[in-house]
């Protein structure tokens, strides 16, 4: 595959070492990339959603310094020594700005997205952005020895063959070359539960549509139910912040805010609303110009 005219000499040198690691059929043009995460998380003083229009950009950890999974971005971090493994050094000497940012393969066609244990929302990268995307699978911070690029890759039969729990069975996607807001994005898809907040006041200042999924839901008694997922600790305090008798992400996010809590601790109660309050036909499944049914939802 010609990568000359992707990205900066760094990316180009990434996306060739992991090619030659890659075999198997292409991935489909109608596949997308997703970016999960949470929408109304602070950047610093700022909410999220204004940090992106401010920057026009959708930055890696490297540069934020912020992850909903662990923080391990900088020199001599666990993330520095696995992208230096899987790209073969290409970014060990560049500029945070440089580095890949990370998503997932959609290839279950969620609405949910790719990855919903990085976040209830997500941006929906256009077609172009799977020319210029390595994959792995399971997620570098497994110590994956499958990769992939999009013309060749062997990734989506080993993770449709895996028994992954639902949150685990995503092919991570690192998109070299950056992500602009106005040329990438096909779409900012938001949870239910931000309809009339002011993430969706601050989503439609975006340079990109705003589409809407169901939402993630969860009883106050479903939480204990499944309080052996993540521990009892974490079911009790999803109890503490639930709104009239249930979890969702915008009371999740509102205890974000307040400071009052570990993030990490909300982190779990946000994988059991992720893993068991998934919306009724989470997996339906999009098409580019609109939706058609699906077979799985992230809960099976």
């Amino acid at each position: 595959m010609d990568f000359r005219d992707l990205g900066s000499p760094r990316a180009r040198r990434a996306l060739r070492h992991v090619a030659v690691r890659s075999t198997g059929p292409s991935v489909g043009p109608d596949l997308r990339i997703t970016l999960n995460f949470h929408p109304d998380r602070l950047v610093g003083p700022l909410p999220l959603l204004q940090a992106l229009a401010r920057d026009g950009a959708y930055h890696s950890q490297f540069v934020t310094g912020t992850s909903n999974g662990g923080l391990t971005a900088h020199p001599g971090g666990d993330r520095w020594r696995w992208e230096s493994r899987i790209f073969g050094g290409a970014y060990d000497e560049a500029d945070p700005h440089e580095r890949p940012v990370y998503g997932a393969l959609n290839f279950r066609r969620q609405v949910v997205g790719a990855a919903p244990r990085f976040g209830s929302s997500h941006f929906r990268l256009t077609a172009d952005a799977l020319a210029r995307t390595t994959f792995c699978y399971p997620d570098s911070a497994a110590g994956p020895t499958d990769f992939g690029v999009a013309a060749g890759m062997s990734l989506i039969a080993l993770a449709e063959a895996d028994e992954q729990d639902a949150l685990n069975d995503y092919i991570e996607a690192q998109v070299h070359g950056g992500v602009l807001l106005a040329r990438h994005l096909e779409a900012l898809v938001l949870d239910a539960s931000y309809r009339g907040t002011p993430v969706e006041a601050a989503a439609r200042l975006l340079p990109c549509p705003v589409e809407w999924h169901p939402g993630y839901r969860l009883s106050v008694a479903e939480l204990y139910e499944h309080a052996d997922y993540r521990g009892p600790e974490y079911a009790e305090l999803g109890a503490r912040i639930a709104q009239d008798g249930h979890v969702d992400p915008r009371i999740i996010g509102d205890a974000a805010r307040t400071g009052r809590h570990e993030p990490q601790d909300l982190k779990m109660v946000w994988h059991t609303v992720a893993r068991f309050g998934a919306p009724e036909g989470a997996g339906t499944a999009y098409a580019p110009g609109g939706h058609t049914p699906g077979v799985r939802t992230p809960s099976a």
